[in-house]
């Protein structure tokens, strides 16, 4: 019969479940469920009901839509693959659901991301607690703040708090509707007692299907019940238009018209090559047969339901041929990530034992970790072992790790006692005045702290600072007292004055060719100009400030500006009094600006992901590309002008050979 896809579970022993079920319900709710039951156990006193797994999903689904339409678009929304996503990327994936979908649309995908979520969390949180241990902490004193676990719950709280308004704020509605219903279904049920023309009661039953249609949704708990309940006593009402059979055949046959409709579009759904899409629509085709198809003639209501139920059936082989295919997939996926899995447990069994060594191997660590998680899913019966196994690899890894960076501590406690050590005879010696024998000291201990190794980090720029700023005073001092002695240095102030008198009033003809030869002779003639004054220098800047608005003018890009430039403060250093000091502190300054360029834009790169799914018009995304190509243009010149330091040290050194080398031979002459 039709209605029997649609049955609830029953078990022979009556209706102790149905008791269960129905504890909670309202009264008209337990009226309409009783009521269906019987109906349905009247009908099938010999046999028990088969359980029909496709149907019930349909019922179920149908149920959840009931209640709102912008359920459906649950559809609609992909599901991703949250497994294989970082816990920063599933953050954001949370915030775009929560932003741009209905609340009622998305509580899968929100279950299934908070999963993910919270599985890396506690893998991740294991981690630095035992990265902690391993460092002498207490775990009963391990404490993690993490920036990304509290965006996450700041935005599965807003989740859950619009999703509780909007349940709260239907709940109201769904329950006045069923009311409603029930209401509806009392005045069908009096139709058959009402003594009264016939045509005025089959009218009074067409009034009643339009308010029906217009009673808006139910419960979902209660939205099957109430539908078999309905079609139950219209079924009876039309066994009552008996006396006027003229009135209920036109509505059978209107009806049976409708319902091979259906039929027909449900067979030719096993050919519809995608599979979820005929699944949802087959899904619509229930819809429609229960709440907008009445009843057909007797003698045929069975043989129309089985062909529908047929359809049915079909795909439900479809889905069952899918999921086995699924099933191999899984299997593959596994063969995969026991492969991961082996290559993790390698390379935990031959860690490094220097810091580029383990570097790397974490780097390899880590593209392993992204390519099991990319692997996809395994059969459900050995996912909880296959994760365990992959865990287990990785802690292998991260202890010897954390033991080798805990035995590099103790050697950076020991640099950092040299360096104290160091840093002690600076301080006895910057304001020596016997220069003489405290410049060769100085030298001494500046080339020591060269080839003393690195130092815990949280002491690395203090001491550094302190050792510089002792040896700084000194050489500032002996430079001061240099200077008195050298009067050149006023002269080239001078020469400087004049040359930057000539560059004030120089004009440019508008001919680059001819222009840009003379501003390098500027340059040159700048250059070839000693050292001014320590207290003059503010000089190169004024004739460096006009060099820029020349090349600007000229279009000359601000690299090659910087570079034109750079040759004279190479020229400097060369020529310092203590150029080793000089030289040493320039390619510190350098190699600074370098790894802060790189880490500007390791992090603008970083926040670049957050816009992965916006249109590079988007002004935000503008803003972080122009960013990241200017921090790129500036990494490209701090690298040439180290490579020119390089060059022009390497020079130096070369001179001092050679002029050892005349030294030695002059000797021997001798």
């Amino acid at each position: 019969m039709e209605n029997e896809a649609n049955k609830p579970q029953e078990t022979a022993g009556g209706n102790e479940n149905l008791d269960k079920n129905t504890e909670n319900l309202s009264e008209q709710e337990k009226e309409v469920t009783l009521e269906s039951t019987e109906l349905e156990a009247s009908e099938n006193t010999d046999a028990p009901i088969q359980e029909d797994e496709v149907q019930d999903e349909i019922d179920k689904e149908n149920a959840e839509d009931a209640e709102d339409t912008e359920n459906e678009k649950r559809h609609e929304i992909p599901f991703l693959d949250y497994h294989s996503m970082s816990m920063e990327n599933l953050v954001g994936e949370l915030q775009k659901l929560v932003k741009n979908e209905k609340v009622q649309a998305i509580n899968k995908h929100v279950n299934a991301i908070k999963q993910e979520f919270d599985q890396k969390f506690r893998d991740f949180l294991e981690e630095k607690k035992e990265e902690f241990i391993d460092g002498g902490g207490n775990e009963i004193d391990f404490r993690y703040n993490s920036v990304t676990k509290r965006q996450f719950n700041e935005v599965y709280k807003e989740y859950r708090e619009k999703r509780d308004t909007y349940y709260r704020n239907l709940e109201k509605s769904l329950q006045s509707n069923l009311e409603n219903r029930l209401a509806i279904i009392e005045e069908l049920k009096s139709l058959v007692n009402v003594e009264e023309d016939i045509n005025t009661t089959y009218k009074n039953f067409k009034e009643l299907q339009e308010k029906w249609r217009n009673a808006g949704p139910v419960p979902r708990n209660s939205y099957n019940d109430v539908w078999r309940t309905y079609h139950h006593h219209m079924e009876i009402f039309y066994d009552f238009l008996h006396l006027n059979r003229e009135l209920r055949d036109l509505d059978f046959r209107h009806n049976l018209e409708e319902k091979q409709k259906l039929i027909a579009r449900a067979e030719a759904l096993v050919s519809e090559p995608d599979l979820n899409k005929a699944f949802r629509e087959l899904q619509t085709l229930h819809k429609v047969w229960k709440e907008e198809i009445g009843p057909v003639a007797k003698e045929i209501r069975e043989e129309v339901w089985e062909k529908f139920s047929t359809a049915t059936k079909a795909m439900h082989a479809r889905r069952q041929e899918y999921f086995a295919s699924l099933e191999e997939v899984y299997e593959e996926n596994l063969v995969t990530k026991n492969e991961i899995i082996a290559k993790i447990k390698s390379v935990s069994e031959n860690v490094a034992n220097s810091h580029k060594g383990i570097q790397n191997q974490i780097k390899e660590i880590e593209a392993l970790r992204e390519e099991f998680f990319k692997a996809g899913k395994v059969p459900q019966r050995v996912n909880e072992e296959t994760w365990a196994r992959f865990k287990e690899a990785v802690r292998k890894f991260n202890k010897k790790k954390n033991g080798f960076y805990k035995e590099l501590k103790k050697e950076q406690q020991d640099n950092l006692d040299k360096k104290r050590a160091l840093l002690e005879i600076a301080e006895s010696l910057k304001d020596s005045e016997d220069m003489e024998k405290a410049t060769p000291e100085m030298k001494r201990i500046q080339n020591e702290w060269k080839k003393i190794g690195h130092v815990p980090r949280k002491y690395s720029d203090k001491i550094w600072n302190e050792f510089k700023a002792a040896c700084n005073h000194y050489f500032d001092r002996l430079h001061a007292q240099k200077k008195e002695d050298n009067k050149e240095e006023f002269a080239n102030f001078e020469a400087k004055s004049e040359l930057m008198e000539k560059l004030k009033a120089f004009q440019l003809s508008g001919d680059r060719e001819k222009d840009l030869p003379k501003i390098k002779t500027f340059i040159a003639d700048w250059k070839k100009i000693g050292h001014v004054p320590y207290n003059k220098r503010h000089i190169n800047s004024k004739f460096n400030k006009i060099i820029d608005a020349l090349f600007k003018k000229l279009d000359i890009s601000k690299q090659e500006s910087e570079l034109l430039k750079y040759g004279d403060k190479i020229k400097q250093l060369a020529n310092a009094d203590d150029n080793e000091r000089a030289i040493g502190n320039e390619r510190v300054f350098i190699k600074r600006k370098i790894d802060e360029s790189k880490s500007e834009i390791r992090q603008l790169e970083n926040n670049l992901q957050f816009f992965s799914n916006a249109s590079e018009d988007n002004p935000l995304v503008k803003d972080v590309i122009n960013n990241i190509n200017r921090h790129k243009e500036a990494l490209d010149t701090w690298k040439t002008k180290l490579k020119n330091l390089n060059i022009m040290e390497n020079k130096l050194a070369r001179e001092e050979e050679e002029q050892a080398a005349e030294d030695n031979n002059s000797s021997e002459e001798e």
